[in-house]
């Protein structure tokens, strides 16, 4: 058996002082919860909205490069295709949101200048290219904007987790324990004054 569980004073004050903490313990639990739940809800929606943009700039660059092709030829565009550098200025860092480490996407975008030279190439080109590096910026921010929402899901669902263990499982147990230790004391207790006014009788 638990010596904790004893009824005595000491064991009395040591489970009054664990119910309080598992308490606290859930309020922050459940204000951290909160805090997520927002911060989600609020991602979810900025990713609504990206991904819209992107449709949109996607259907422009689309229509452009279709010009293009019209008025320069495939072969031209592609041509001027491979003058475009390769992508490597992405940097990922992360930042904390209650303890929750969610990545933070550094992307410098591309020059207005394009590679390629202006003799040769259309004004439709030109609207293609500033369209899909749009694009790649808007990707960039949704893979960010999603990634943060999955980790924050996970982390509601670990705190969700501590907090119903704690509301369910470790808040009942310890106030049993205060009620069972209160009652055996206050039995001690009657006990005792029985015994008391018993030998107090006898005298």
């Amino acid at each position: 058996m638990n010596p904790n569980t004893f009824p005595t004073k000491g064991n009395l004050i040591l489970a009054k002082n664990s119910l309080s903490l598992a308490k606290l313990g859930f309020g922050l639990m459940d204000k951290k919860r909160n805090i997520l739940i927002r911060e989600l809800m609020n991602l979810i929606d900025e990713a609504k909205d990206i991904q819209s943009e992107i449709d949109a700039t996607f259907r422009k660059a689309y229509s452009a490069l279709q010009q293009a092709n019209i008025e320069m030829g495939i072969h031209s565009v592609q041509e001027a295709s491979m003058m475009i550098p390769l992508e490597n200025s992405i940097r990922i860092k992360a930042r904390s949101i209650m303890g929750t480490e969610i990545p933070f996407v550094q992307y410098n975008p591309a020059p207005l200048t394009p590679a390629y030279s202006f003799s040769g190439t259309s004004q439709a080109l030109d609207e293609a290219r500033a369209s899909f590096e749009k694009v790649k910026e808007l990707t960039v921010k949704l893979s960010m904007v999603e990634n943060s929402a999955y980790r924050l899901a996970s982390s509601i669902k670990k705190t969700q987790k501590r907090a119903n263990a704690l509301k369910n499982i470790t808040i009942p147990t310890y106030e049993a324990l205060v009620q069972d230790i209160s009652n055996a004391l206050e039995e001690k207790e009657r006990e005792e004054f029985t015994r008391l006014k018993v030998i107090k009788q006898m005298h």
